[in-house]
């Protein structure tokens, strides 16, 4: 049997028979099965497992994960009652119709879908997933006048959306208006009775409801990906009907492209292939892997298991292919007789609308949970860091001093910065993988990320990079849940203007420092290598630090 996604040859896996439902078609997935030890494809369909998830069966990840899974399934059809959001939507779109800058802040699940759908469909939005006082203020002062905030979170007590509520109050009321008036420019999208639904009433806020039954992760067709998307301009019921075209599909036993995708995902984690490399096939859909990266992450990586998705870049992009790497490409459509992977031969290759894209990836997911024996519902290790970085925040410790400088780089490791970078590469196993942790402005600051691809090149190992603390909700559970064979390297830089948070002893700056601190803490506990470089001028900084891996 050929060995499929590695040659660079389109193999007979990508243009033989794929599963399809309402326009969504997954090829290669039965070969990636095949090549596991025992079926898991078939394992499945013979305990009835499609049928069971299908009908939200709370026993199929284990007693242990019941509880938590019973209240969780809603996923499974909530885009048949996010219909009824449709009226509500168009409503809030006319009343705030002459706020044409939307601007979502909210963390992981409840912020990605919907940068996702704006992206993929064209429509501006300003997401604010971040604690960097550079990247807040920027949309500060973009048409503030104009400005809609929509304050999404599940459990209300984020602290980064309880930060920028703060700021933007305040920013609204230094700007002449008085708080009846700051409150027309924000919209709340929370579960009932968390502690955001509080924050609404304070701010005489709009307030649309989010499904109680969905997680954060899961919640692409709920309120937390319409409502930013449908005030950006987008006709979010054309995502719906495609969810529901594909719907009828979920508890079959063949025609799944859901249950194809997951057993596929099983198969190979469970033989050896941990790794999910995640290319863009060029066809729209750019930034989905994105949010597929947060759902597998969080949802796999724990109990030592778990699937690390590497968000590739573009199809040559390196760091998609190894002995421990599955490549799936993703897109949004094919011409007839088209050949998936965009020049690259994935194992697996999605196709589809971007509604049917989010319920097979949840879908399949939740699929590779029943495989692995993981609750996929559930992050145990996704508030470690944040608690460490309360203790931060509470401490007047000093702060440890570097042990070198070079130029706008301070080096916080073993040796200079070649010999610290060196020694890092130089570290990470044949099962390892490294992961670049930028505490830095995604916009400002946003040459720094061509570091993933110049590390993958230099190791020909997977990189992943994240920004943070927008990876704190993705693939932070990975990092401590997973299995322990990262090795990081965290940036960090000089804040230049800084803003306090009003209600709060804290800034953006502190609060940024500290959720770095709390998360490295958390990784070195573990016993994994972690190197700091905090650029002291972020831009000389950035593009010292790209020479150095260059140089490498």
């Amino acid at each position: 049997m050929p060995v499929v996604g590695r040659g660079g040859d389109v193999s007979d896996a990508l243009t033989g028979p794929a599963d399809a439902s309402a326009g969504l078609v997954v090829h290669g997935a039965d070969p990636v099965d095949r090549s596991a030890p025992a079926s898991v494809r078939q394992a499945l369909v013979a305990g009835g497992v499609p049928a069971r998830l299908a009908a939200q069966d709370p026993a199929l990840w284990g007693p242990a994960a019941e509880a938590t899974a019973r209240t969780r399934l809603g996923w499974l059809d909530t885009h048949r009652r996010s219909v009824e959001l449709l009226p509500q939507l168009a409503e809030l779109t006319a009343e705030l119709g002459d706020l044409d800058h939307v601007v979502v802040a909210g963390m992981g699940g409840s912020s990605l879908a919907a940068e996702v759908v704006t992206r993929a469909l064209g429509r501006p939005l300003t997401v604010l997933d971040t604690t960097d006082a550079g990247q807040v203020r920027r949309a500060l002062t973009d048409r503030l006048d104009r400005t809609v905030v929509v304050l999404a979170g599940k459990s209300g007590r984020t602290v980064e959306t309880d930060s920028h509520w703060r700021v933007y109050r305040q920013a609204f009321l230094d700007s002449g208006l008085t708080a009846a008036e700051a409150g027309r420019h924000f919209v709340v999208v929370t579960d009932p009775g968390s502690p955001l639904e509080a924050v609404a009433a304070e701010l005489g806020a709009v307030t649309v409801p989010a499904d109680p039954r969905v997680g954060g992760r899961y919640a692409a067709l709920t309120a937390f990906g319409l409502v930013p998307a449908a005030l950006a301009g987008v006709a979010v019921d054309e995502l719906l009907e495609q969810a529901e075209a594909l719907a009828a599909s979920l508890g079959r036993d063949a025609d799944n492209p859901g249950l194809a995708l997951g057993a596929a995902l099983g198969a190979a984690a469970t033989g050896g292939r941990d790794k999910v490399a995640l290319v863009p096939d060029g066809t729209g859909l750019d930034g989905l892997g994105d949010w597929i990266e947060q759902l597998l992450a969080e949802s796999t990586g724990k109990a030592g298991l778990g699937l690390l998705p590497v968000v590739l870049e573009s199809p040559t992009a390196p760091g998609g292919a190894g002995p421990d790497v599955l490549t799936v490409s993703y897109g949004g459509s094919l011409a007839p007789g088209a050949v998936p992977g965009a020049g690259r031969a994935p194992d697996v290759a999605v196709n589809g609308p971007l509604g049917a894209q989010f319920l097979t990836w949840e879908y399949a997911t939740a699929i590779a949970g029943v495989t692995l024996g993981v609750n996929p519902f559930d992050q145990p290790a996704a508030a470690e860091g944040g608690e460490r970085a309360e203790r931060f925040l509470a401490s007047a410790a000093p702060a440890r001093p570097p042990s070198s400088t070079e130029g706008a780089i301070e080096v916080y490791g073993p040796a200079d910065l070649a010999g610290a970078l060196r020694q890092l590469v130089d570290g990470i196993d044949s099962s390892g993988y490294l992961a670049v942790l930028a505490y830095l402005d995604r916009i400002g600051d946003a040459d720094v990320a061509g570091l993933r691809a110049l590390l993958a090149g230099l190791t020909a190992r997977p990189v992943t990079f994240g920004w943070g603390p927008r990876y704190l909700h993705a693939t932070g559970q990975y990092h401590k849940g997973g299995p322990q064979v990262g090795s990081f390297l965290q940036l960090t830089g000089t804040v230049g203007d800084d803003l306090p948070v009003p209600g709060k002893p804290y800034s953006l700056g502190r609060l940024q420092e500290a959720q770095a601190a709390g998360d490295r803490r958390a990784l070195a506990r573990r016993g994994r290598p972690v190197l700091r470089l905090h650029l002291t001028d972020r831009s000389a900084g950035a593009a010292q630090l790209l020479d150095a891996a260059r140089q490498l």
